[in-house]
């Protein structure tokens, strides 16, 4: 049963998802089976995370032939780096749907089949070890996201998908090229057995696909009107959960598989994060609404990880990782945040809103929380993945570390300033008298992410020495 615990990571949401389209259920009934399943899907994490020896590989490695005169098999597995990204992965796509599950959706069975669909393809993201198995989970991965939010966003849906659609596709295809090319040159699709090679082309044909999914400046155009026009919760995965697998593909397979490459490359890699480091701090800052902030600092946060993932060497890495973890378990619990604020305001603009702490202890305490750690005040693990980043890339260069550090105390003023338009200052037009402080319901779905991020803080070498690649 343990070699087959990375299988049942994937199959285990696939086939909640298909018993959730197919049974006649009721809205609620579709919403409990789903988080159900969800939960079920932690504890199997959880097992998974107890039988995981990190001084080993691989592990729950499963191979079979799919195309045998191609070299392709279903070849899954995983490593430590990757059984931490799975883990970060299950537990925000549980808050998601029990966000979803509280507020309800319309076409219930439709919505919560696709987010367990989702889970299922961004587990098996993070577990394939096969080029073209690899492809196949990166793109179902993104079916169920153009549906979410081309059907259940907000007004300007249609064009947030089209742009989507637009810019994943086109990265989407150049991976494809590569890995065809690789898989033809090489003889084998095979990340684990597969030799490396030192072809340019194909490494920029990956880079391009992770590039826009992360996503890096100046490929970002996707990301304001999805952030923006998605439910709360699927923007809590955008950001939290899907950007990951782009961080992902740089760590696994762009840099593992074309050493030279990345390495001859990596100034123009490091140039362009760089700039979306600074770049989305700053409009950040500018930002006139709660989720306008979150999406650019989402966009910085993601170019502070890729400089850590090109910074080459085990401390850049290890601060990648735990960053991964960090944003993916922050971002989600802040877009969570924001979307309760909508409910209690109807919009999201700081002209609109201001004074929310006065007789709501409750959303006081968890943004204020949130705002700590993303703060990355010392003692925080958001300081432990930022300070062992800088660390690892002052070793290739201290011009990249000045910029890293320069986008750290940026982020400390759009934080603060997110805090401040929202909890003090005047009274805003938009805010009730009446206090809505966050329900039940909603702490049982946020405060699990910040007890998380906490944990962290108060261990970040869990994550950090137990790693491997």
């Amino acid at each position: 049963m343990t070699d087959w615990l990375a299988t049942i990571l994937i199959v285990l949401p696939l086939a909640a998802a298909l018993i959730v389209w197919l049974l006649p259920l009721n809205d609620r009934a579709a919403g409990s089976l789903a988080l159900l399943a969800a939960l079920a899907e932690v504890g199997v994490w959880i097992n998974a995370l107890t039988r995981f020896d990190f001084d080993q590989g691989l592990q729950f490695d499963q191979q079979e032939t799919w195309f045998g005169d191609l070299g392709v098999s279903y070849h899954v597995g995983l490593f430590g780096f990757s059984l931490w990204l799975v883990g970060m992965t299950v537990v925000v796509m549980a808050a998601a749907i029990a966000y979803a599950f509280w507020t309800g959706r319309v076409a219930a069975r439709a919505y919560f089949g696709l987010m367990l669909f989702l889970t299922g393809a961004i587990v098996g993201v993070f577990s394939a070890q096969d080029l073209l198995l690899f492809y196949v989970f990166f793109e179902a991965m993104l079916i169920p996201l153009y549906v979410l939010v081309g059907v259940w966003g907000g007004p300007g849906r249609l064009t947030a998908t089209l742009k989507f659609v637009i810019y994943t596709m086109a990265g989407s295809l150049l991976m494809l090229a590569a890995i065809v090319a690789y898989g033809i040159t090489e003889g084998t699709f095979d990340l684990v057995d597969g030799p490396t090679s030192s072809n340019e082309w194909f490494f920029l044909g990956f880079v391009a696909a992770f590039a826009v999914k992360a996503p890096l400046t100046p490929f970002h155009g996707w990301l304001p009107d999805a952030y923006r026009e998605s439910s709360a919760e699927v923007s809590a995965v955008l950001s939290g959960v899907v950007s990951k697998a782009a961080a992902y593909g740089f760590l696994a397979i762009a840099i593992a598989k074309f050493p030279e490459p990345a390495h001859d490359l990596r100034p123009l890699i490091l140039a362009l994060a760089a700039v979306g480091l600074v770049y989305g701090s700053l409009v950040a800052f500018r930002a006139p609404d709660v989720r306008g902030v979150i999406a650019y600092s989402s966009l910085a946060q993601m170019s502070l990880i890729t400089i850590g993932i090109f910074a080459m060497n085990d401390l850049g890495r290890s601060g990648a990782v735990l960053q991964m973890v960090n944003h993916g378990l922050l971002s989600a619990a802040l877009f969570l945040v924001a979307g309760a604020i909508e409910r209690r305001t109807a919009t999201g603009d700081f002209a609109r809103l201001g004074g929310m702490a006065r007789g709501r202890p409750a959303l006081a305490t968890v943004l204020m929380a949130l705002g700590v750690i993303a703060l990355a005040v010392p003692g925080s693990t958001a300081f432990a993945g930022e300070f062992l980043i800088l660390a690892g890339i002052f070793n290739t260069g201290w011009g990249w570390a000045l910029v890293g550090a320069s986008g750290i105390v940026l982020a400390a003023l759009y934080t603060l300033r997110l805090i401040s338009a929202v909890l003090h200052e005047n009274v805003g037009a938009a805010v009730p008298d009446e206090a809505l402080d966050l329900r039940p319901a909603e702490l049982a779905v946020v405060v699990p992410l910040l007890g998380l991020l906490v944990a962290l803080s108060v261990w970040p070498a869990a994550i950090t020495e137990h790693l491997s690649f």
